[in-house]
């Protein structure tokens, strides 16, 4: 998806395949590329003998869904748990920490209101 949103929201599969890091086989990224077709992710058109594909929901709303995707596979689809593991697990700066306690503010602002 991140690639599809790189190149505009309109690519061919070819051009997706070379935005990626490792590319896997032609036929791999058909396939996922199908997949994500299928689950609603994408459409495509026909532009003469390829198919161009196009995101069919907005970058928000797949990172949110992929973010849900993470926690369910992962962590029994708890958002707090996953949250609590990244925290603990990474090396973050004063700054990163400052962040996240001022978006954790500004949520519980939000809450109250």
């Amino acid at each position: 998806m991140d690639a599809v949103f790189a190149l505009g929201n309109r690519a061919s599969a070819e051009q997706i395949r070379a935005r990626l890091t490792n590319p896997p086989t032609d036929s791999a990224v058909r396939a996922m590329l199908a997949r994500l077709e299928k689950k609603g992710c994408l459409r495509h058109r026909y532009d003469g003998p390829r198919f161009m594909y196009s995101a069919s929901v907005s970058p928000t709303t797949a990172k949110r869904t992929a973010v849900r995707r993470l926690a369910q596979t992962f962590f029994g689809g708890s958002l707090p748990q996953m949250m609590t593991e990244l925290v603990a697990e990474e090396s973050w700066t004063e700054a990163e920490l400052d962040a996240m306690q001022a978006e954790i503010e500004r949520a519980r602002t939000e809450r109250r209101k």
